[in-house]
């Protein structure tokens, strides 16, 4: 990202994932982008503060017009009192964009007074730029604010347009949650391995990295999931004994199933909470 064109920004909460996105956009800044930021947040991180100040953000201030993309990057619980904060940057040309999981576009017009209004899922490993955040619009934005947008979010890693914001809870129940699906794997193979004796530091230096690497190489390379699972796979071999527990019909795929639909569904329950 070379450069941000939005004439002025303002973000709602400076916390993970909220400050994983401030960073990114003060490189852009540093880059020579055209962005100017607003960023309100009680319990700043100190370094995040400084480099903020290096930029020439303006933090916390006690008076404050419309912008021309709003973040909201706090926790859903926070939105009504956040609303009344935020409200003070929305005019007639802002674009509202939230983080928050749940709250549905509709709600977020109506608090705010903007039609234009964008949510978006981001995922943990945006802390590290290695995220994929799926996005939705609502009908009132243009192809220019969607461009923006995606510029906006781009720091966290791949940006993913959605078609429906019903897709939302799909979205958060496979990529939002799935990181704490791989990190329980990571845990549970590391346990496994421990019970065929290895020392737990051992097993779980063996179980992360593995799980890491395997990470790492899907996104290296062109080749699909099932196509890297048949070349650890040799026939008759340790890994399919392994597999023919996992993909047996009560192994790891129906259970990953289950998994997802009740994480979609509470997702959809908290979206109409």
């Amino acid at each position: 990202m070379s450069g941000l064109d939005a004439p002025s920004v303002a973000l709602v909460g400076a916390g993970a994932m909220g400050g994983a996105l401030v960073r990114g956009w003060c490189e852009a800044v540093r880059r020579g982008g055209g962005l100017t930021l607003t960023v309100v947040e009680p319990n700043f991180d100190p370094e995040l503060q400084r480099e903020l100040e290096n930029v020439g953000a303006v933090l916390n201030p006690p008076d404050a017009g419309p912008v021309g993309v709003l973040v909201l990057a706090v926790k859903p619980q926070a939105f009504a009192e956040a609303a009344a904060t935020a409200r003070r940057f929305v005019g007639e040309n802002t674009c509202i964009l939230s983080i928050m999981a749940g709250v549905q576009m509709e709600k977020l017009a109506r608090a705010l007074g903007s039609e234009r209004v964008v949510r978006a899922m981001p995922n943990l490993p945006a802390r590290i730029g290695r995220g994929i955040t799926a996005y939705v619009a609502s009908p009132a934005c243009s192809d220019d604010d969607k461009r923006l947008i995606e510029q906006l979010l781009a720091p966290l890693g791949e940006v993913e347009p959605l078609a429906a914001e019903r897709l939302m809870d799909a979205v958060t129940a496979v990529s939002g949650s799935g990181p704490a699906y791989v990190f329980l794997l990571a845990e549970v193979l590391a346990v496994a391995a421990e019970q065929e004796g290895l020392d737990r530091e051992a097993a779980m230096r063996l179980a992360s990295r593995t799980v890491a690497g395997a990470g790492a190489l899907m996104l290296e390379t062109a080749d699909s999931p099932s196509t890297l699972r048949k070349q650890v796979m040799s026939p008759g071999g340790t890994t399919e004994a392994a597999l023919d527990i996992l993909a047996a019909a009560d192994g790891l795929g129906p259970l990953l199933r289950r998994a997802v639909a009740a994480a979609a569904q509470r997702s959809r329950d908290l979206g109409k909470g």
